[in-house]
């Protein structure tokens, strides 16, 4: 599931457009939404952390507002997932850069601010 391309409020992944936040998995694109807004909890990693990631990109909007809250960082440790949140364009070029390397790597984008 390579992205083809990000813009602000857009992604292209296999040439298929969405305009609202996504999961990427190994097999399948989802919808993605968050319980605190701008802040990602462990809660809202439930799917992703099903594909039993070895890295796991969140992209943090075209400006990096969305936030991983400290103890979402300490269970993905504890799980030996990497995790990298980068600004949402750097997140699809490292995801596309990972998933090329062979990595199991799923990523959950915020596709605006």
């Amino acid at each position: 599931m390579r992205v083809d391309r990000y813009n602000f409020g857009e992604v292209i992944v296999e040439g298929k457009t969405y305009h609202q936040d996504v999961l990427i998995l190994p097999d399948r694109v989802l919808s993605w939404w968050r319980q605190r807004g701008h802040e990602v909890v462990l809660a809202d990693l439930a799917e992703a952390l099903k594909a039993h990631p070895e890295v796991l990109v969140i992209g943090t909007g075209a400006y990096g507002v969305v936030r991983v809250l400290p103890e979402v960082k300490k269970s993905l440790a504890e799980h030996g997932i990497d995790l990298i949140a980068l600004p949402t364009a750097e997140a699809c070029r490292k995801y596309n850069e990972l998933l090329a390397q062979g990595k199991r790597v799923v990523a959950a984008l915020h596709l605006t601010c």
